[in-house]
């Protein structure tokens, strides 16, 4: 019953999600609807400004009732709930979330052969790029572990299966939460005096590897760091850090899952991205944390962006990437501010309501990132799974991970190949053809 209890405070409070086919194109489609941490039970049916349902509308309850239920069957067959951690003693080190509380993470052990290797998580979330969007993180679990949910299920990449998860089930598995703005970059020594925001995502990173190394990390023998979307940009940002932090005999890498964010313009022709994340770097006093072989040469704002930072990293690095990577359609492409009729809308929501020309853009945007990637030159410890899904982040659930009906490219699945990467059994690199060429793609449908 406490398994169950806590399954479905995770339901309740979490974002729900499932999978359907669909029957023109051969392809899964993911449905997202996404709600606040900090909702009651009555604000989990009524909140129209925050969830489409409009699959579930017709037929309103026992179809939102019956989604519900194959969630709850996935979760208690391919996930397992972890409790939330809350580091008090980071907060006398200045290590606090927006808001001032102190950071949390959640804290599976390792057991049998994995006891002394570390699998660590950043959690993503975007970034706030002022005071007023820093103010208003702090109202959600973004920027206040006050109002994050005390138990999530681990899945995917942090399976304790080893039918889910065969190569790192046994090892300690850690999801960092994400409550600074900055991709846990930040380090301004007084609050916001207006405000009384704090920005201090670098001391958050500090103080939560000090407490690992503290409960054994100390003595890795494996160790990767990992995140998603915000929090992998953060894992690229401070990979090489996170090495010199481990013994030197350790085999340590870092992973990166949706996080290779890139440098282009909008359907509008503005550099929006990139005079975003100037903003995030001056709001959080990002530079002086930022890789400085990538400061040495160039604002620290395009050192945000991992086409100008991944080529000096020492540290073997795998990139894990849609090239139509959802989030950065919807908020570098075709943000909000380069659409003000919302013509691409629906096309966001949705890739099979894009009409040609807005496919024909995408395509433009597919080979914009595959410049950037390529610019990183050749390497021998370098692995990437580019695949042509529309998708945002593919490693920490089950059904993209590692499934019966997992997506594939060259005929892997994203767990075989990262697995064979880390363990150097098999070089992998490897860039899909076009969309819709990949049939094994689950494509998001964020209605």
């Amino acid at each position: 019953m406490l398994l169950l209890s806590s399954l479905i405070h995770q339901l309740l409070l979490g974002p729900l999600f499932f999978w359907s086919k669909n029957n023109n194109t051969h392809s899964w489609i993911y449905h997202t609807a996404d709600f606040n941490t900090n909702n009651s039970f009555s604000d989990f049916f009524f909140l129209p400004q925050k969830v489409c349902y409009s699959r579930m509308v017709k037929g309103a309850m026992q179809l939102l009732l019956r989604a519900i239920f194959a969630l709850l069957i996935v979760l208690i067959t391919e996930g397992h709930p972890v409790d939330i951690t809350y580091l008090q003693s980071a907060v006398v080190k200045g290590a606090v979330c927006l808001d001032g509380s102190p950071p949390a993470y959640h804290f599976d052990k390792g057991f049998g052969a994995g006891v002394n290797n570390w699998f660590i998580q950043l959690e993503g979330g975007a970034w706030c790029n002022n005071a007023t969007t820093c103010l208003e993180r702090t109202k959600t679990r973004l920027g206040s572990s006050k109002l994050m949910v005390k138990t999530v299920s681990f899945s995917g990449i942090l399976s304790n299966k080893a039918k889910f998860n065969p190569d790192f089930y046994n090892w300690n598995r850690i999801r960092i939460r994400y409550c600074d703005g900055s991709s846990f970059t930040g380090d301004v020594e007084a609050a916001d005096p207006k405000t009384k925001v704090f920005y201090r995502g670098a001391r958050i990173f500090s103080a939560v590897m000090e407490d690992f190394l503290a409960k054994g990390m100390k003595n890795a023998q494996n160790a990767i760091l990992a995140g998603c979307s915000a929090g992998s940009l953060a894992a690229i940002l401070h990979c090489d850090r996170f090495k010199g932090l481990l013994p030197p005999g350790a085999k340590v890498k870092c992973l990166s899952d949706a996080g290779f964010f890139i440098n282009t313009q909008t359907i509008s022709g503005t550099s929006h991205i990139e005079q975003f994340y100037s903003e995030v770097v001056n709001t959080h006093g990002s530079a002086k944390n930022l890789p400085q072989s990538c400061t040495s040469r160039l604002k620290p704002g395009l050192c945000f962006f991992p086409q100008n930072v991944a080529q000096q990293i020492q540290t073997p690095l795998f990139l894990v990437n849609a090239a139509y990577d959802s989030w950065q359609i919807k908020n570098i492409l075709a943000p909000g501010v380069a659409d003000p009729r919302g013509t691409w809308r629906n096309c966001k929501l949705d890739i099979l309501k894009c009409s040609s020309a807005q496919l024909q853009t995408m395509q433009a945007f597919r080979s914009e990132f595959l410049k950037a990637l390529n610019s990183l030159g050749p390497s021998s410890t370098r692995g990437y799974y580019i695949n042509s899904c529309y998708a945002h982040c593919q490693t920490g659930t089950q059904e993209t991970w590692l499934r019966d009906d997992s997506p594939v490219l060259s005929g892997t699945t994203i767990a075989k190949a990262v697995g064979d990467w880390y363990y150097e059994r098999k070089r992998f690199q490897e860039i899909d053809c076009p969309y819709p060429c990949n049939k094994t793609c689950k494509n998001r449908n964020f209605e």
